[in-house]
Protein backbone atom coordinates (compact mmCIF):
# COMPACT_ATOMS: atom_id res chain seq x y z
CA UNK A 1 0.00 0.00 0.00
CA UNK A 2 1.39 3.65 -0.98
CA UNK A 3 -1.00 7.14 -0.55
CA UNK A 4 0.35 10.27 -1.99
CA UNK A 5 -0.92 13.09 -0.83
CA UNK A 6 -1.03 17.15 -0.90
CA UNK A 7 1.40 17.03 -3.90
CA UNK A 8 2.88 20.90 -4.40
CA UNK A 9 5.12 21.06 -7.36
CA UNK A 10 6.77 24.62 -7.24
CA UNK A 11 9.37 27.21 -9.06
CA UNK A 12 9.40 25.93 -12.29
CA UNK A 13 9.16 29.82 -13.53
CA UNK A 14 12.29 30.46 -11.96
CA UNK A 15 13.64 27.24 -13.55
CA UNK A 16 13.16 27.61 -17.02
CA UNK A 17 14.78 31.23 -16.90
CA UNK A 18 17.45 29.82 -15.15
CA UNK A 19 17.56 27.45 -18.12
CA UNK A 20 18.11 30.37 -20.33
CA UNK A 21 20.76 32.19 -18.29
CA UNK A 22 23.94 30.00 -19.76
CA UNK A 23 23.71 32.06 -23.35
CA UNK A 24 22.06 34.80 -21.94
CA UNK A 25 18.29 33.94 -24.19
CA UNK A 26 15.75 34.96 -21.83
CA UNK A 27 14.30 37.28 -24.66
CA UNK A 28 13.58 34.16 -26.59
CA UNK A 29 11.33 32.23 -23.45
CA UNK A 30 7.19 32.58 -24.35
CA UNK A 31 6.20 30.69 -21.58
CA UNK A 32 3.74 32.62 -19.37
CA UNK A 33 0.97 32.50 -16.68
CA UNK A 34 -2.49 31.38 -17.87
CA UNK A 35 -5.88 33.06 -16.46
CA UNK A 36 -5.96 30.48 -13.70
CA UNK A 37 -1.89 31.18 -12.20
CA UNK A 38 -0.86 28.01 -14.25
CA UNK A 39 2.55 28.13 -15.59
CA UNK A 40 2.44 27.12 -19.42
CA UNK A 41 5.56 26.05 -21.21
CA UNK A 42 5.63 27.37 -24.68
CA UNK A 43 6.74 25.85 -27.49
CA UNK A 44 10.39 27.22 -27.21
CA UNK A 45 11.41 27.04 -24.17
CA UNK A 46 9.85 23.43 -24.23
CA UNK A 47 11.83 22.73 -27.33
CA UNK A 48 15.08 24.12 -25.38
CA UNK A 49 14.31 22.20 -21.96
CA UNK A 50 13.79 18.80 -23.97
CA UNK A 51 16.86 19.37 -25.53
CA UNK A 52 18.89 20.29 -22.18
CA UNK A 53 17.10 17.40 -20.68
CA UNK A 54 18.10 14.41 -22.94
CA UNK A 55 21.88 15.66 -22.73
CA UNK A 56 22.05 13.94 -19.21
CA UNK A 57 22.27 15.63 -15.74
CA UNK A 58 25.29 18.22 -16.31
CA UNK A 59 23.06 19.95 -19.00
CA UNK A 60 19.55 19.74 -17.02
CA UNK A 61 20.74 21.43 -13.85
CA UNK A 62 17.29 23.38 -14.30
CA UNK A 63 15.06 20.21 -13.39
CA UNK A 64 17.20 20.24 -10.12
CA UNK A 65 15.32 23.62 -9.25
CA UNK A 66 12.07 22.01 -10.31
CA UNK A 67 10.57 21.12 -6.59
CA UNK A 68 8.17 18.76 -5.28
CA UNK A 69 6.75 18.14 -1.78
CA UNK A 70 4.18 15.39 -1.48
CA UNK A 71 2.75 13.38 1.63
CA UNK A 72 4.10 9.34 1.12
CA UNK A 73 2.05 6.97 3.49
CA UNK A 74 3.87 3.61 3.27
CA UNK A 75 5.10 0.34 4.80
CA UNK A 76 8.28 0.66 6.10
CA UNK A 77 10.09 -2.37 3.64
CA UNK A 78 9.19 0.55 0.73
CA UNK A 79 10.82 3.52 2.73
CA UNK A 80 14.21 1.22 2.85
CA UNK A 81 13.80 1.25 -0.26
CA UNK A 82 13.08 4.68 -0.82
CA UNK A 83 16.15 5.85 1.44
CA UNK A 84 18.62 5.19 -0.91
CA UNK A 85 17.49 8.05 -2.61
CA UNK A 86 19.23 10.78 -0.20
CA UNK A 87 21.22 13.37 -2.24
CA UNK A 88 18.85 15.87 -3.10
CA UNK A 89 15.46 14.68 -1.40
CA UNK A 90 14.44 15.47 2.51
CA UNK A 91 11.84 13.56 4.29
CA UNK A 92 10.37 14.73 7.97
CA UNK A 93 8.57 11.18 9.60
CA UNK A 94 6.00 10.54 11.82
CA UNK A 95 7.93 9.59 14.86
CA UNK A 96 7.93 5.90 15.79
CA UNK A 97 9.70 6.09 18.43
CA UNK A 98 7.61 9.06 20.10
CA UNK A 99 4.35 7.98 19.05
CA UNK A 100 4.10 4.30 18.51
CA UNK A 101 2.15 4.15 21.66
CA UNK A 102 -0.31 7.11 20.34
CA UNK A 103 -2.77 5.10 19.22
CA UNK A 104 -4.60 1.47 18.90
CA UNK A 105 -2.68 -1.02 16.72
CA UNK A 106 -5.37 -2.21 14.56
CA UNK A 107 -4.49 -3.91 11.06
CA UNK A 108 -5.06 -0.88 9.27
CA UNK A 109 -1.78 0.32 10.33
CA UNK A 110 0.09 -2.27 8.09
CA UNK A 111 0.21 -3.14 4.21
CA UNK A 112 -1.33 -6.14 4.00
CA UNK A 113 -3.49 -5.87 1.14
CA UNK A 114 -1.35 -8.82 -0.74
CA UNK A 115 -0.49 -11.10 2.43
CA UNK A 116 -2.06 -14.69 2.31
CA UNK A 117 -4.24 -15.82 4.96
CA UNK A 118 -1.96 -17.59 6.92
CA UNK A 119 0.11 -14.74 7.06
CA UNK A 120 -2.84 -12.25 8.11
CA UNK A 121 -3.33 -14.73 10.85
CA UNK A 122 0.54 -14.67 12.23
CA UNK A 123 0.01 -10.56 11.39
CA UNK A 124 -3.26 -10.66 13.98
CA UNK A 125 -1.39 -11.82 16.92
CA UNK A 126 1.51 -9.75 16.00
CA UNK A 127 -1.00 -6.71 16.45
CA UNK A 128 -2.51 -8.28 19.55
CA UNK A 129 0.79 -8.62 21.57
CA UNK A 130 2.06 -5.08 20.09
CA UNK A 131 -1.43 -3.69 21.61
CA UNK A 132 -1.05 -5.56 25.18
CA UNK A 133 2.51 -4.11 25.21
CA UNK A 134 0.82 -1.20 24.24
CA UNK A 135 -1.48 -0.77 26.87
CA UNK A 136 1.25 -1.73 30.03
CA UNK A 137 3.21 0.93 28.24
CA UNK A 138 0.42 3.70 28.10
CA UNK A 139 -0.25 2.38 31.79
CA UNK A 140 2.98 1.97 33.17
CA UNK A 141 5.62 3.80 31.42
CA UNK A 142 7.62 0.36 31.49
CA UNK A 143 10.63 0.45 29.26
CA UNK A 144 10.42 -3.18 28.60
CA UNK A 145 7.18 -3.00 27.11
CA UNK A 146 8.22 0.28 24.90
CA UNK A 147 11.13 -1.99 24.01
CA UNK A 148 9.06 -5.38 23.02
CA UNK A 149 7.06 -2.46 20.57
CA UNK A 150 10.05 -1.22 18.61
CA UNK A 151 11.81 -4.66 18.17
CA UNK A 152 8.40 -6.55 17.42
CA UNK A 153 7.10 -3.72 14.86
CA UNK A 154 6.75 -5.23 11.45
CA UNK A 155 8.08 -3.83 8.36
CA UNK A 156 4.50 -3.88 6.61
CA UNK A 157 3.89 -0.86 9.40
CA UNK A 158 3.05 1.87 7.41
CA UNK A 159 4.81 5.58 8.26
CA UNK A 160 3.69 8.96 6.87
CA UNK A 161 6.14 11.05 5.41
CA UNK A 162 6.80 14.93 4.33
CA UNK A 163 8.99 14.47 1.51
CA UNK A 164 11.36 17.16 -0.81
CA UNK A 165 12.42 16.41 -3.87
CA UNK A 166 12.92 17.57 -7.33
CA UNK A 167 12.51 16.42 -11.05
CA UNK A 168 16.18 15.38 -11.84
CA UNK A 169 15.48 12.67 -8.42
CA UNK A 170 12.22 11.94 -10.26
CA UNK A 171 14.31 11.00 -13.08
CA UNK A 172 15.84 8.63 -10.78
CA UNK A 173 13.64 6.80 -9.31
CA UNK A 174 11.39 6.52 -12.43
CA UNK A 175 13.65 4.80 -14.54
CA UNK A 176 15.47 2.57 -11.85
CA UNK A 177 11.90 1.73 -10.19
CA UNK A 178 9.34 1.56 -12.96
CA UNK A 179 9.65 -2.06 -13.73
CA UNK A 180 10.44 -3.25 -10.00
CA UNK A 181 8.35 -5.98 -8.25
CA UNK A 182 6.93 -4.00 -5.62
CA UNK A 183 3.28 -2.56 -6.94
CA UNK A 184 3.86 0.56 -4.42
CA UNK A 185 6.54 1.62 -6.62
CA UNK A 186 4.39 1.31 -9.61
CA UNK A 187 2.04 3.74 -7.99
CA UNK A 188 4.54 6.18 -7.47
CA UNK A 189 5.75 6.21 -10.87
CA UNK A 190 2.08 6.62 -11.99
CA UNK A 191 2.14 9.59 -10.15
CA UNK A 192 5.35 10.81 -11.38
CA UNK A 193 3.86 10.61 -14.93
CA UNK A 194 1.17 13.08 -13.36
CA UNK A 195 3.03 15.97 -12.27
CA UNK A 196 3.03 18.86 -14.83
CA UNK A 197 4.93 18.37 -18.03
CA UNK A 198 6.45 15.13 -16.65
CA UNK A 199 5.62 13.66 -19.89
CA UNK A 200 7.80 15.39 -21.68
CA UNK A 201 10.47 16.45 -18.61
CA UNK A 202 11.06 12.95 -17.12
CA UNK A 203 9.22 10.13 -18.69
CA UNK A 204 10.16 10.79 -22.63
CA UNK A 205 14.01 10.76 -21.84
CA UNK A 206 15.02 7.19 -22.47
Amino acid sequence: MILLERTSVMNMENAFRGMRNPMNSWAKSDSYFDENGHYIIGEADMKLALTLAKSGSDDRKFLRQIFVSVDITAPLYWWKEYDTYKVGTVANSCSTMHKIHAKPFTREDFSCERMTPVALACLDQVIAVLEERRQVFVETKERAAWDDMIQLLPTSFNQMRTCSLNYENLINIYYARRNHKLPEWHTLCHWIEELPYAGELICSLK
